[in-house]
């Protein structure tokens, strides 16, 4: 007989058993130290089972826009919300539209729901703007307003026609020199080319002092009146008022000029500013990050190549002119987050906003930027409290039934496989501990929360479980049918079970997989659950199943082939032994009768 070749494992070897249990044991205490160190020891709960906060958004009709309310734009907006949410850390959180203008947003209890209130009806029309003039947010004292006696000076009042100012001028007030500031910057953009009379006029006086009363004379044309009347706004706007700071920028356009209001610190100033030059959308990503070097939270941006070269264009310009007008503001919304000026170019496609952020307010900014704008503007209609008690009879229903099923399955085991049910509950203990902390870290770490459909998909787990036990045991009886012993049996039928179990429970994952891609809101739980479940089953079944067994074909109970082991030769009908009924030489030569 050929000796067995070198090098290659023979079959029914009995592997390393003990290494195996002894990495899914340092699995489940690592996951189980990890749970109780975080403080995450219960996964956390989605709306239908803990409550939460629904909000309902109304989209709102812009002038000049009547048709923008469409499918379109609302189910674009959905996904951006969604997105913003789950930026957060809120998983599980429900977008949906209603009607024709209004989505439903359900945030779950336990999460940041005041910070994700704040961001689901957020526009973020992000438009960079040059300034034209600032001022304090106080609205300006009228133009003719005295200021305090000149006296406590020691110098004289000017006079009227001294030719070194008018009388309107004469007080110090600081609305009269920012408005004539603001008429200038307004009028100098579109400032027409001086005419021929103008011209004459200008050489036949040029000994002569200007007189304020000559331009007042003459018929202000379109875009002195337009200054006229944003410089009267802008010298009554009071941004120390929560209403007009929520109406100074509502209903620009972007490509006219506007007011608006911000904060510098912990005071409120206004602004005029110029049409926008960008937009959010030329935005490709940014994110809230510490500066190492000033220890200040700022958000970084980065452009798309289009929005680089409108940003550098922009810069350049603002980088010849004087303050405040070499500042460009970025408004959000309406409302400016900084106005930092400019000293150069600024090229190569990257920006940054700073201005006293703090990790959250950077963090918030970032999110929004880099998940875009919506593409309309929405208000609160309402904001309810959802509680837990249906959820909670729906999941006390569920458990109970999840409990009977479980309690059949382990009836049949025991009925069926008899001591091998041993090895069954325990491997289904081992999985539920998995699934468990798990579950729970995945709530600290990505936002998971368990609904309802979560776990029906965590109930439906223990099926597919079990059938992985069922398809090796059964194997393995199979090998004893055939006459081998039971250290042999279960080594042989490891291989055959094996390529079962891996397609069965890819075919499930599978599945999975693909509910989670094409589904949305509660149905993704169920299916993340199921897919999470699989894969445990998978590493249960390799590391715990298959070496525990190897295990116990080593003891007298099982190996003898005991009644209650669920392995008796005799109960299921096994042929005589193998090796009894190999010939181990040739055939004795018959014996001729004559020859006797």
């Amino acid at each position: 007989m050929a000796a067995p070749k070198k090098g290659r494992r023979p079959t029914g070897a009995q592997g390393r058993p003990g290494r195996a249990l002894a990495i899914i044991l340092i699995a489940m205490v690592a996951l189980t130290a990890g749970m109780f160190l975080t403080k995450q020891t219960t996964p956390r709960l989605g709306i239908d089972l803990a409550g939460g906060t629904s909000i309902t958004l109304k989209a709102k009709s812009e002038p000049g826009k009547p048709d923008a309310i469409n499918e379109t734009n609302m189910n674009t907006a959905v996904g951006i919300i969604e997105r913003r949410v789950n930026g957060l850390g809120v998983s599980e959180a429900e977008v949906q539209t209603q009607g024709r203008d209004h989505i439903i947003v359900n945030i779950p209890k336990g999460t940041n729901e005041q910070q994700a209130r704040e961001q689901v009806g957020t526009t973020a029309q992000l438009y960079f703007r040059p300034v034209i003039a600032f001022a304090d947010g106080a609205p300006a004292a009228p133009e003719g307003t005295p200021s305090p006696s000149p006296s406590t000076s020691g110098s004289e009042a000017p006079k009227a026609g001294d030719g070194k100012t008018s009388p309107s001028a004469a007080p110090s007030s600081r609305a009269t020199s920012q408005g004539r500031a603001l008429s200038e910057a307004l009028k100098a953009p579109a400032a027409p080319t001086p005419s021929p009379k103008a011209s004459e006029s200008k050489k036949a006086d040029d000994t002569k002092a200007p007189s304020p009363s000559a331009s007042a004379s003459a018929p202000p044309t379109g875009d002195e009146a337009a200054a006229a009347d944003l410089q009267a706004k802008f010298a009554a706007l009071d941004c120390n008022d929560e209403a007009q700071r929520a109406a100074a920028g509502k209903g620009a356009k972007p490509e006219e000029p506007m007011l608006a209001c911000g904060q510098r610190g912990e005071a409120w100033g206004k602004w005029v500013l110029g049409p926008a030059q960008v937009n959010g959308q030329d935005v490709k990503e940014a994110k809230g990050v510490i500066d190492p070097q000033r220890g200040q939270w700022i958000v970084t941006m980065q452009f798309t190549d289009k929005g680089a070269d409108k940003f550098a264009k922009i810069t350049g310009e603002l980088a010849t002119k004087q303050m405040p007008q070499n500042q460009f503001a970025i408004v959000l919304d309406g409302r400016v987050i900084s106005d930092p000026s400019v000293s150069q170019a600024l090229t190569g496609g990257n920006a940054e906003i700073s201005g006293g952020f703090t990790q959250q307010s950077a963090q918030d900014l970032g999110n929004m930027l880099s998940y875009g704008a919506l593409p309309l503007s929405f208000s609160e209609d309402s904001v309810t409290t959802v509680t837990a008690a249906l959820g909670g009879e729906q999941l006390k229903a569920g458990l109970i039934a999840g409990a009977i099923g479980l309690l059949l399955v382990v009836i049949y085991l025991l009925v069926y496989y008899r001591g091998l049910a041993f090895v069954a509950i325990v491997s289904l203990l081992v999985s539920a501990i998995l699934t468990y902390t798990i579950m729970a870290l995945l709530g600290k770490g990505i936002g998971f929360a368990l609904n309802l459909p979560a776990v029906c998909g965590a109930i439906v787990a223990i099926g597919i479980t079990a059938d992985s036990f069922i398809v090796y045991f059964e194997r393995i009886r199979d090998e004893i049918r055939e006459g081998r012993t039971l250290r042999p049996a279960v080594e042989r039928a490891w291989p055959r079970a094996r390529r079962t179990i891996l397609v069965s429970d890819f075919v499930s994952f599978l599945a999975a997989a693909v509910l989670f891609i094409v589904t949305v809101g509660k149905v993704q739980g169920f299916a993340f659950t199921l897919g999470l479940t699989t894969l445990l089953d998978v590493v249960v079944v390799f590391l715990f199943t298959k070496p525990i067994m190897t295990l116990l074909a080593r003891t007298k109970f099982f190996a003898s082939g005991h009644p209650w082991s669920g392995l008796d030769p005799k109960r299921l009908g096994a042929k005589p032994p193998l090796r009894r009924s190999r010939r181990t030489g040739p055939a004795p030569a018959p014996v001729d009768a004559k020859e006797a």
